[in-house]
């Protein structure tokens, strides 16, 4: 028995006259205000008092999506977290939150897979799920077992090790191949290592030349973060004629919009220049595969591509030029020669 916290909140847990563990919002994210209300409710209780608590009604999950996207409407995922919503509405829309379980997820899990989907897309519905039943916790429309419940769910194991780069003589026959609305977007992710979406929706008031940076605002880890410009994107974007009614860097000339999808092009360029299995995102492994194949270390890489930890750079570490020799030899643990007697005495004679 006792206070503890959930979310932003503060709840408090107590035996009641009939023996049953209940639980309790205190709805104040100050622990004072739960502790009186648990010694109110102790009071209560040993005074032969039910306490009067109010009830949760029985939300659907239906209901919870709907508040739910009104809540991360202004957040960056948003795009992404709507289309999860609506994939677990088909599966969950008309279950009454009190009735999830953890199995009922994992069938879910088990379900998706059979259909064919990745590991990493299902993963990706499922911690949108865990977050909705957070929130609903905080919100006060479920218990807290039912939350313990869904947090208890685990993820399923992806396989992220895919590497796939270019050598610098495919990467000049891919650009030499590219369509020309294609040429300097691919160029760009060369020598960045940006994500597609970043470049796509890149804009002018992001890009210093006279400083020879592009500053993009918000990184998938919602941070800000300065992208060097070597001489090779210098002389791409210089070239490029900049419009001053369009504020994107690259634009459909027809619309005057980004493009959207850039897929067919791209891979009829792959095609052209005998690429196989190569995904736009792989140009970005190759930026990131080619600076430490040139020496560059794994730290500076990590940062040049916006990665928070090294964990996801490490997978490079492999491609750097005897790196591991390298490390060894800068050492040089060895005693200190010393002639023996018997050579001291041939030294003599």
């Amino acid at each position: 028995m006792g206070v503890y916290k959930r979310g932003r909140l503060w709840w408090i847990t107590y035996i009641g006259i009939d023996g049953i563990q209940c639980f309790e919002s205190s709805k104040s994210n100050i622990k004072a205000d739960a502790e009186y209300i648990l010694a109110c409710r102790k009071k209560d209780i040993g005074e032969g008092k039910e306490p009067v608590i109010k009830k949760i009604p029985n939300y659907t999950f239906l209901q919870l999506s709907e508040i739910y996207l009104d809540f991360v409407k202004i957040q960056r995922s948003y795009p992404s977290k709507k289309v999860f919503v609506k994939l677990l509405n088909l599966e969950f829309g008309n279950i009454l939150l009190n009735k999830f379980n953890i199995m009922m997820i994992e069938q879910y899990q088990s379900k998706r897979i059979s259909d064919g989907k990745k590991p990493a897309t299902v993963n990706r519905a499922i911690a949108t799920l865990k977050h909705m039943f957070t929130k609903a916790l905080e919100w006060e429309m479920i218990m807290d077992d039912i939350y313990k419940k869904i947090k208890k769910v685990k993820f399923m194991p992806e396989n992220n090790r895919r590497l796939r780069y270019l050598s610098k003589e495919e990467c000049r026959e891919l650009i030499n191949l590219c369509e020309p609305h294609l040429r300097p977007i691919v160029i760009t992710a060369l020598n960045t290592g940006m994500r597609k979406s970043k470049i796509l929706f890149l804009k002018w008031d992001n890009v210093d030349l006279k400083h020879g940076f592009i500053l993009l605002d918000i990184t998938k880890n919602g941070e800000r973060m300065e992208i060097p410009i070597n001489e090779t994107l210098r002389s791409i974007l210089e070239s490029i004629v900049r419009r001053i009614d369009i504020p994107y860097v690259f634009y459909n000339p027809q619309s005057g919009k980004p493009y959207r999808d850039i897929k067919r092009s791209f891979h009829t360029a792959c095609r052209k220049a005998k690429i196989r299995d190569f995904r736009f995102h792989d140009l970005r492994h190759t930026f990131a595969s080619h600076l430490v194949m040139s020496g560059v270390d794994i730290t500076t890489v990590s940062r040049l591509l916006g990665h928070k930890s090294l964990t996801m750079t490490l997978r490079y570490a492999h491609l750097a030029p005897n790196h591991l020799s390298k490390a060894v030899n800068m050492l040089s643990f060895a005693a200190e020669k010393k002639p023996t007697t018997l050579n001291k005495i041939k030294h003599c004679s």
